[in-house]
């Protein structure tokens, strides 16, 4: 397929217009007019991913994270972004990136994350202006109430995540559930607003865990946890038009923990 063709694919479900102004989502590198055979998928473009890309043969990256997001102002290995950019481009591999536009959509990284919880019911926790089905975060209940030491381990095994930061929710007794995948913190006060008895997220901080204590069961887990399961997104959106994808081996948390 040409490349354009695998975009149109990817923005059929997850278009642009659905990314935050600040977003970066789309084409990082490459020509869209390129026939692609087969494609790499990733939550992080690294070097380590645009190598594990050369050994495979792929034709294109496509990652959740965009390679680029702030100003890029030298292409001369003087930072990771740059020297990606460049092994790429001398490699002929394109880059492509869907961000906060497939975070927002039904089928997304949110509403997928809701599903593999066990979330039911859920709708979007902070619908845009202009489309109610679409927005960052969702909220919904479990299909049965369970105790909050409970609901911890069950993220825990689900995600498989390294660790599971919280704090104390206002009760134990927990069935309605908000969440957004990545950096969500911004989010608790409608979490709370909207009676969700635990908010997960990504990236809190210390007094964002001091402020949510005793209100919600703010809980915290790994960035990259939160949103790998991207990677699946694409591939169920891409295999079924006969594209060869593979799903990174390189592709993992930079955040170890002892």
């Amino acid at each position: 397929m040409l490349l354009r063709e695998i975009i149109n694919s990817i923005e059929s479900v997850a278009p642009r217009s659905a990314q935050e102004e600040w977003d970066n989502s789309g084409m990082q590198v490459g020509d869209t007019e390129r026939d692609i055979q087969s494609v790499l998928l990733t939550t992080d473009v690294t070097e380590s991913v645009v190598d594990e890309a050369m050994e495979l043969g792929c034709q294109l990256i496509i990652s959740h994270h965009p390679l680029l997001f702030h100003g890029l102002k030298q292409v001369c290995g003087q930072n990771p972004q740059a020297r990606v950019v460049e092994k790429a481009i001398r490699n002929q591999i394109a880059i492509y990136s869907a961000h906060t536009n497939l975070d927002s959509v039904a089928g997304g990284i949110n509403t997928r994350l809701a599903d593999m919880l066990g979330i039911k019911n859920y709708r979007v926790l902070c619908p845009s202006e202009t489309n109610p089905n679409i927005g960052l975060g969702v909220i919904g209940q479990l299909e049965k109430t369970m105790s909050y030491d409970a609901f911890l381990a069950h993220v825990r095994d689900t995600l498989s995540t390294t660790y599971v930061r919280y704090t104390t929710p206002a009760h134990e007794e927990i069935r309605t559930v908000a969440l957004c995948g990545g950096s969500g913190a911004e989010f608790i006060p409608q979490a709370i607003e909207q009676g969700a008895d635990v908010y997960l997220t990504a990236d809190c901080k210390y007094h964002e865990f001091q402020d949510a204590e005793g209100l919600i069961g703010l809980v915290d887990i790994d960035h990259w946890v939160s949103e790998n399961h991207a990677r699946i997104i694409f591939k169920d959106i891409l295999e079924p038009l006969g594209v060869k994808c593979f799903v990174s081996q390189h592709d993992r948390t930079p955040i170890q923990v002892l």
